[in-house]
């Protein structure tokens, strides 16, 4: 687990970059972009910055050309606000998560259909065989000896 200081400028990081594609970035490549996550090295020297794209893949492949380009000018403007000696290095990195989860959700959904359809077939349905399926334990049989008489 990271340090706290490592977590604070992480978090300080992904604000830092949110604010500036918001604002400042004026690419027309740049899509809708939401930043995830940072992810900060312990020696913090490396950034890698999660981010998620609304639209198709040829939006989500020209933001990640876009954001390759601002990469230069997010950095700096990340030392500029930090105030660090050493300004960590900026990776971007698509994040998957909302489209797994989304792929889940449909899986959960289907397994839900399937269930209320076994659910409406069970309904007065009868189960094979005798009304009670377990054994029953033999009834004592009177006992042979007491009947033979010496």
């Amino acid at each position: 687990m990271a340090s706290p200081r490592v977590r604070k400028i992480a978090d300080r990081i992904q604000v830092i970059v949110a604010e500036m594609l918001e604002r400042r970035i004026k690419d027309p490549r740049l899509g809708f972009v939401t930043v995830t996550e940072v992810r900060l090295t312990g020696d913090a020297q490396n950034a890698t910055i999660y981010y998620t794209v609304l639209g198709e893949d040829a939006d989500q492949q020209a933001t990640a050309e876009a954001l390759e380009s601002a990469k230069g000018m997010l950095r700096s403007e990340v030392g500029k606000q930090l105030g660090m000696r050493h300004v960590p290095s900026l990776a971007f990195e698509f994040d998957g998560v909302p489209e797994i989860a989304r792929h889940l959700d449909e899986v959960l959904a289907k397994a839900r259909e399937a269930d209320a359809a076994v659910a409406a077939a069970r309904e007065g349905a009868q189960p094979a065989g005798e009304a009670d399926p377990y054994k029953k334990p033999r009834e004592a049989a009177p006992d042979l000896d007491e009947d033979v008489e010496d």
